[in-house]
């Protein structure tokens, strides 16, 4: 088929089928010609044939344009026609994101990093943010996590499908019920077989803990959603203690735990556990936006080989930027302001964590 007939059909076609918009203008002929790799003699002729068949129109010293062509016969191209695009949803965050701060943060790493921002992560994620995950739990949390231990995804969803390929889909998973119905439905479409235990006032109760059969426990210590129950102490011992009778280890998802009563940080499970059974798991989700997926789990030291055996050879599945911009977010104190304004914003309000979450 000769060029300018190649040109003109893929005009038509796009015009038919609404991936070019009546009334929108087509590159100009120089622009045409090096898109085809033709001659802009070639062009005129395709253009010529689609103005004489009324698919667009020329203007003079303005260039050519889509006709709004209504009435097209029946079983055309037109019968796929894309319609109407999508547009975003207008939804306000109900956290006060400082945005400004965010955005000047993002100025800066581009400006700054620039060469290191188009090198390959590792797959455990970037060292920058690792380090800088790594001091904000040592100054706000209290918790002592190597940075090497410290593994980045992209949220709570990802993370929990890792750990599943890390301990293996033979494993029963003991779950809190109720509990996070993301929670059900990654572990149920990893296959793994499932066993909910039931909450008592103050965690899971421990009829379930001691009769009921798993070989790992994921629990939500802090504010656990639906119910809203924080586990005591007592019963944070009890879930170390089980996990050490059984041989298992424990799942610690930690999402809502930066938002504790000022002045009375809630210790993790992780930094009390002495025997290295604990996987911590935490997102930026809740933290700072919805939009902002990207998360962290800590693996026990005796994890780690099994972590690069099962998930070495992925890529990390969060974009370098991201990473450095929240690593510079981290470090600079602004996310550590954030959160001491977001809870005192609860305290004023006197609204309880489980129910602020639930807003978010």
């Amino acid at each position: 088929m000769k060029k300018y007939l190649q040109i003109y059909k893929k005009l038509k076609a796009e015009i038919l089928s609404g991936e070019i918009l009546p009334n929108a203008k087509l590159p100009s002929k120089r622009v045409t010609a090096d898109i085809f790799g033709c001659s802009i003699i070639t062009v005129e002729r395709a253009y010529g044939m689609l103005v004489e068949e009324g698919y667009i129109t020329s203007k003079e010293r303005s260039g050519y344009f889509v006709e709004n062509i209504d009435f097209l016969p029946k079983g055309s191209v037109s019968d796929y026609r894309i319609g109407s695009f999508l547009t975003e949803p207008t939804v306000k965050p109900d956290q006060d994101f400082e945005y400004s701060n965010y955005f000047k943060t993002v100025r800066k790493v581009i400006s700054e990093k620039s060469e290191e921002l188009f090198i390959k992560a590792p797959n455990e994620g970037c060292a920058v943010l690792r380090n800088a995950i790594s001091r904000y739990l040592s100054r706000y949390r209290g918790m002592s996590a190597k940075p090497k231990n410290i593994i980045i995804g992209s949220g709570a969803e990802q993370l929990y499908e890792n750990v599943v390929k890390i301990l293996g889909r033979e494993k029963i998973f003991g779950i809190e019920s109720p509990c996070y119905e993301k929670i059900n439905l990654v572990y149920g479409s990893e296959g793994v077989t499932l066993s909910p235990l039931k909450m008592g006032k103050d965690g899971i109760l421990s009829s379930e803990l001691k009769n009921k059969k798993f070989d790992v426990l994921h629990i939500t210590p802090f504010s656990s959603f639906p119910s809203g129950i924080t586990a005591t102490a007592k019963k944070r011992y009890e879930y170390l203690k089980i996990a050490k009778e059984k041989g298992i280890f424990i799942v610690e998802d930690d999402f809502a735990s930066e938002f504790f009563k000022p002045g009375n940080p809630i210790e993790s499970l992780y930094a009390t556990c002495v025997d290295d059974s604990v996987i911590y798991i935490n997102t930026f989700s809740k933290s700072l936006s919805p939009s902002m997926r990207i998360g962290y789990m800590i693996l026990p030291e005796r994890l780690l080989k099994t972590y690069q055996e099962k998930l070495g050879k992925f890529s990390c599945s969060v974009p370098v930027l991201e990473q450095y911009i929240l690593a510079e977010f981290i470090d600079s104190g602004n996310f550590e302001r954030h959160l001491n304004k977001e809870r005192k914003k609860m305290k004023n309000k006197k609204i309880k964590t489980n129910q602020f979450f639930h807003q978010i």
